[in-house]
């Protein structure tokens, strides 16, 4: 169990890709005794993040900015502000902008060690 904790977007460590970037909010390591993942991601206009999958959870992310069109297996969804989705456990799934600004959301999984298995590079 966590004890009560604080974080920001401006105050984490902000991990880059050619696609975009992440910033962990809340993880085991971030935060001791979380069994929890919170993270901010953001995706830029046409760009996508590589297909991978989480072995050992699975993801919930709800856009908070953008549009987003999101596979998970052979599916496509479309993604709008205020959109959710789950995604299950050891499935292939990525993440593509389709619009024309910054996508932004949050993703959180149910446990403090996330793990990510990249099928493709990034």
């Amino acid at each position: 169990m966590c004890d009560a904790h604080v974080t920001s977007v401006d105050e984490s460590e902000t991990l880059e890709f050619a696609w975009g970037r992440i910033r962990w909010l809340v993880n085991g390591a971030r935060v001791p005794g979380a069994n929890i993942t919170v993270g901010w991601v953001e995706i830029e206009p046409g760009m996508k993040n590589p297909l991978h999958l989480h072995p050992n959870s699975e993801e919930v992310l709800v856009l908070m900015e953008g549009e987003l069109d999101h596979s998970i297996g052979d599916a496509v969804h479309r993604l709008t502000r205020g959109s959710a989705i789950c995604v299950p456990a050891n499935t292939p799934h990525d993440g593509r902008n389709v619009g024309n600004v910054t996508a932004r959301m949050l993703v959180s999984y149910p446990t403090g060690d996330r793990q990510m298995v990249l099928l493709e590079e990034s």
